[in-house]
């Protein structure tokens, strides 16, 4: 079984397994790995680890970066904007449907990703060879979506914090408008969504909790038994677990979780004079 460090690889900082061989390395020493794109370079997110099944070729991280290396590194991203303004000008020529996102040369500058947006398949055909011919390497069109999109251009949410899939997100997991509800939030689709348009990421790290804290809260409409005689559910608070119980003499009352003696059946209410 061999040994292996996670490391992250291009702006999209896809994850691989790099073989470390004999060299020291820890977590976010950048470094420079062999792909099949040829050279490029990762910074080390994952310890040594035993990989007990490999798919495919494992491949090997070349050496520490050395300050030549920063050095190229810097000097590429001087050329990612030389070419990210190349691309845009065919793009523009060609009269394509689609919107640049972000270009990502090689360590060896020997190819460029293009990363793109578009609402259905695009033929690039012939951009590729303009591209191919004005910038002098080998061209790899990437289409991604607004999440993704997202991902790569960065920007805050509405909590102030930097996105989530820019600073630590590793993957999209599904999120469900059933979520929003379940947290009692505003369903207005402007409160709820991110910058990329789609669902806030966020909805989805505390809903679990929230089913928890449920199974142990009385629903709307229930019956409760409390020490000063049952009460309608009138209202839940998850976060603070607790109730808003209403008496049948009109009174209300919040009430915890504790403080609930048992429980009656869903939409029965408790007998009043006021209903007779």
């Amino acid at each position: 079984m061999p040994i292996v460090v996670g490391v992250e690889i291009r702006k999209t900082k896809e994850v691989y397994n790099f073989l470390p061989g004999n060299l020291d390395i820890n977590i976010n020493d950048m470094c420079i790995v062999e792909t099949e794109n040829g050279l490029e370079v990762g910074r080390v997110i994952f310890p040594e680890s035993m990989m007990e099944k490999t798919r495919g070729r494992l491949f090997r991280v070349v050496r520490k970066m050395t300050d030549e290396d920063f050095d190229r590194w810097d000097a590429n991203e001087r050329k990612n904007g030389e070419a990210f303004h190349e691309v845009v000008k065919k793009i523009k020529e060609r009269e394509l449907e689609m919107k640049l996102t972000c270009v990502d040369y090689t360590f060896e500058r020997n190819k460029l990703f293009v990363y793109y947006t578009a609402e259905g398949r695009i033929d690039f055909r012939e951009l590729i060879k303009d591209l191919g011919s004005a910038l002098k390497t080998r061209i790899q069109m990437v289409q991604i979506g607004v999440r993704d999109e997202t991902k790569l251009l960065g920007g805050y949410g509405r909590c102030g914090c930097e996105l989530c899939c820019k600073s630590f997100l590793r993957e999209f997991k599904p999120v469900a408008i059933d979520m929003a509800k379940s947290q009692d939030l505003s369903l207005t689709s402007s409160k709820i969504s991110g910058i990329c348009g789609r669902l806030m990421c966020c909805l989805g790290y505390e809903d679990y909790l929230y089913d928890e804290v449920k199974k142990e809260l009385p629903r709307i409409n229930s019956i409760v038994n409390t020490k000063n005689g049952p009460g309608l559910v009138k209202a839940v608070n998850v976060l603070k677990k607790e109730i808003t119980v209403e008496y049948e003499n009109g009174d209300t009352k919040n009430l915890t979780v504790s403080e609930i003696q048992s429980r009656f059946f869903r939409n029965s209410k408790p007998s009043s004079k006021r209903e007779k």
